[in-house]
């Protein structure tokens, strides 16, 4: 393992910002896996730490393929991980807005550059990212439609869902579909939680990736078995959204199967304690979204709902 800077910032006030990789093997530019670009994904960067571990054993083991090499980023935005925000801390902008970057730009473009110019050239490219929403997801994994995707590689991971998205405008912006623009192929990983540790759905994550690397021939390590991941273009799920504010009341869990009407959750009012509505489905299928806030506003999303 050899450990280095991929990117220093100076700070006037602060210690530089010293994005910091792990290599393990030598040769090709074969994988590399980004943690924490935002400051509250406690759970990627945790995901990331146990990587590094196991990467150094089987390395030790001399358990990675030949003329390969295997880079990790566990955390890239420290600076507002330290101080509990999940953007820039000065100028409130998302570095996972500002790829490819732009060495002459502002602080998150540069950023962004200096990350972007070590990321290019591997052949695959795995993110742990979450979501703008708050809430907790079904573990899957997505891909950006860019036409230079090869979306059956989802199904390597063994997840039980595989999410094809039509990129907008704004994802012309991330890591994901830059990756993809400059010919790796780039996955977004999504962990159950975000801003909290939880050791089981990371173990999914993790048990994610080593599959995804036996199935690259790019290790050896036994792995649990996996789904036959489902494919699933993003205009098949269900966006369920809100009608009142108030206080959220669930009645249903992410990874359950619901029917076109059921209950899935209640608003009641913050100060009398009545329901003052109800949200139902839309579609039969599965919940891989649950909004997790005890106070919610109106028109928010609370509910996602893979149609089956």
């Amino acid at each position: 393992m050899k450990k280095e800077i991929l990117y220093s910032l100076k700070s006037p006030y602060r210690d530089s910002l010293d994005v910091v990789g792990y290599r393990f093997g030598s040769g090709k530019k074969s994988v590399a896996i980004v943690g924490a670009i935002r400051g509250n994904e406690v759970q990627q960067m945790y995901i990331c730490s146990q990587l590094i571990r196991i990467f150094r054993k089987l390395e030790s083991e001399n358990r990675l393929a030949e003329n390969m090499e295997l880079l990790v980023v566990p955390c890239v935005n420290y600076y507002s991980m330290n101080i509990g925000k999940r953007f820039w801390p000065m100028d409130n902008t998302d570095i996972n807005r500002m790829f490819p970057g732009y060495d002459l730009g502002e602080t998150t473009q540069r950023i962004a550059d200096g990350l972007f110019q070590k990321l290019q050239g591997y052949a695959y490219g795995i993110q742990l990212t979450s979501f703008y929403q708050t809430g907790n997801f079904l573990p899957h994994v997505k891909m950006m439609e860019t036409q230079l995707t090869e979306h059956n590689l989802m199904k390597w991971f063994g997840l039980q869902y595989g999410i094809i998205r039509t990129p907008r405008p704004y994802d012309t912006t991330t890591l994901n579909y830059n990756w993809q623009i400059w010919e790796t192929n780039a996955f977004s990983l999504y962990s159950s939680e975000t801003d909290r540790i939880d050791a089981q759905s990371c173990e999914v994550i993790v048990q994610a990736i080593l599959r995804f690397l036996n199935y690259a021939e790019l290790l050896t390590v036994h792995t649990a078995p996996g789904y036959q991941t489902e494919l699933v273009e993003e205009s098949n799920i269900s966006q369920i959204r809100t009608g009142q504010g108030g206080i959220f009341q669930p009645c249903v869990q992410i990874g359950e199967r619901v029917t076109n009407g059921q209950l899935l959750g209640k608003i009641l009012h913050p100060f009398e304690g009545d329901v003052i509505a109800e949200i139902r489905a839309d579609h039969t299928g599965i919940l891989y979204f649950a909004y997790n806030q005890p106070l919610i506003h109106e028109n928010t999303m609370c509910f996602k709902i893979i149609h089956s």
